[in-house]
């Protein structure tokens, strides 16, 4: 009978144990958006640290933004709403250290976006509706624009379908993908042979998604966004992550 193979523990540091109790309490909402946890001598108390660990907690939680400091207040940090910066922030930075590729993002991006579609064409209502329309005609107003105002429209009708998807984490994730590969969407626009060409090819392939939503049809509104997205980014991808995108985008 082999042996099990362990591999030294470490040990964890003191500041990290009140980081995972108090971000417990927040995420189980023992402690509210909106509440002030303790002030940080209390805190040294409650966990009995030293100051210096109970400031390097504060930091963390800060940083990921779960609670903000208030300059010259008595009370403790302020628990704050769940955001989506910084999961956005978290995106970006992983795909500018190569954590995640391109071809990653995009497959993730299809499965978000045609399940929010399918969901959107069931579930939006007339003001959902509207919000889309505008953004695909500003899309065609934004044709002659510049790449970015354009980009910014077509990740508006995006925003506006993943609201109509009444799926927070369809949401929240969604538009932290989306947000971590504008660049790619802005330096693509800019560098192609055609601009105005490919601006047309977009305005095309969300005006499919927008149809299919108004007709309430989620088959057809989940396989147009597919199609949507593969489309748009399969020239950017190498040999694997083509592969990888039209085996989720094929609708068969």
């Amino acid at each position: 009978m082999s042996k099990p193979t362990f591999t030294p523990a470490v040990p964890t540091l003191t500041y990290e144990r009140v980081v995972q109790q108090i971000e417990e309490a927040i995420l189980s909402k023992e402690i509210e958006p909106g509440q002030h946890l303790p002030s940080e001598r209390e805190l040294m108390v409650q966990f009995s640290v030293s100051r210096p660990t109970v400031r390097e907690a504060l930091r963390v939680l800060q940083s990921q933004g779960l609670i903000a400091s208030r300059p010259g207040s008595r009370s403790g940090p302020v628990v704050l709403p769940v955001s989506t910066d910084n999961l956005g922030r978290s995106f970006a930075n992983m795909a500018r250290i190569a954590s995640l590729s391109l071809s990653e993002l995009v497959q993730f991006r299809i499965v978000l976006e045609s399940s929010a579609c399918q969901l959107a064409a069931v579930m939006h209502n007339s003001e959902q509706l509207s919000a889309m329309r505008d953004a695909v005609e500003r899309m065609e107003s934004e044709a002659e624009a510049s790449s970015g105002s354009f980009n910014r429209a077509d990740l508006d009708f995006h925003a506006a379908v993943w609201d109509a998807s009444h799926n927070s984490l369809l949401r929240i994730c969604g538009e932290a993908v989306s947000g971590a590969i504008l660049n790619v969407m802005n330096d693509q626009m800019s560098h192609a042979d055609n601009e105005s060409l490919e601006k047309k090819k977009v305005m095309a392939l969300d005006r499919a998604i927008f149809d299919a939503i108004e007709a309430r049809e989620p088959v057809a509104a989940g396989n147009a966004a597919k199609t949507a997205i593969s489309t748009y980014f399969k020239p950017r991808l190498d040999d694997e992550g083509v592969r990888g995108v039209e085996a989720l985008a094929d609708p068969r």
